[in-house]
């Protein structure tokens, strides 16, 4: 089955408001930056985005902030953005901050069909408040539920037509959990080949998870912070 779609533009057909997203990366590494500059350009408002940190000012989730696109932020940092924290303060952003480790099997979960699973993470903090809690070997857990999305976006370094998937270093990150957990998935890949060119011992998405997939264009990978040691 091919799966390539001809860009960002036609990968996002079918987004439409107050949906909810799954975006993959882990700060600016391995985030989907067609299909966000595309999401701007479409304008659709109302958003929940399950991610785990909202960007930074002017790149990203970044983006979608300042058009005032996205409605909610499921998330687990933040502190990069600003223009995230005066949203949120000033009580225009709903905001679920989540444990890291909680956000990532949350969307594990989801993809696997869990419906929802206990830990002892953020017991005693508000993150706790108004869940259920079991104890465990002498040990209290907070029972928390799957997260699943209308739409997962991923990028990843390589892809074929079938939406096989490789990640590089630490753009892996959330990007393989996401793609299990979203009703359709849309990958964009920095390079786009033909089923077989592929090691599948090297695979860490299967085609099955993926419903649409482009190559994009223009990557500008940024850093959030660079510190250098002076000479």
């Amino acid at each position: 089955m091919n799966k390539i779609v001809a860009n960002a533009q036609a990968a996002i057909q079918g987004i439409e408001d107050n949906m909810t997203l799954m975006l993959g990366g882990f700060g600016l590494c391995g985030i989907p930056e067609n299909s966000i500059a595309a999401l701007v350009e479409k304008g659709v408002t109302g958003l929940t985005c399950i991610s785990n940190n909202a960007g930074v000012d002017d790149f990203g989730l970044g983006f979608l902030l300042q058009k005032r696109q996205i409605r909610k932020m499921i998330s687990s940092y933040v502190g990069e953005n600003d223009e995230f924290e005066r949203q949120m303060l000033s009580g225009e952003l709903e905001v679920d901050l989540i444990p890291q480790g909680s956000l990532a099997e949350r969307c594990r979960a989801g993809g696997a069909g869990i419906p929802a699973f206990f830990t002892p993470a953020g017991f005693g903090t508000e993150v706790a408040e108004g869940k259920e809690v079991r104890y465990f070997n002498g040990k209290p857990h907070i029972l928390e539920h799957a997260l699943t999305a209308d739409f997962a976006i991923v990028k990843a370094w390589k892809g074929d037509r079938l939406g096989n998937l490789i990640f590089k270093g630490t753009a892996r990150n959330f990007n393989p959990l996401m793609a299990m957990a979203g009703k359709i998935t849309i990958a964009e890949v920095e390079e786009l080949v033909e089923p077989g060119e592929l090691d599948p011992n090297f695979i860490h998405t299967p085609g099955i998870f993926v419903q649409r997939i482009f190559q994009g264009t223009g990557y500008e990978k940024r850093i959030e912070q660079r510190t250098v040691r002076k000479r």
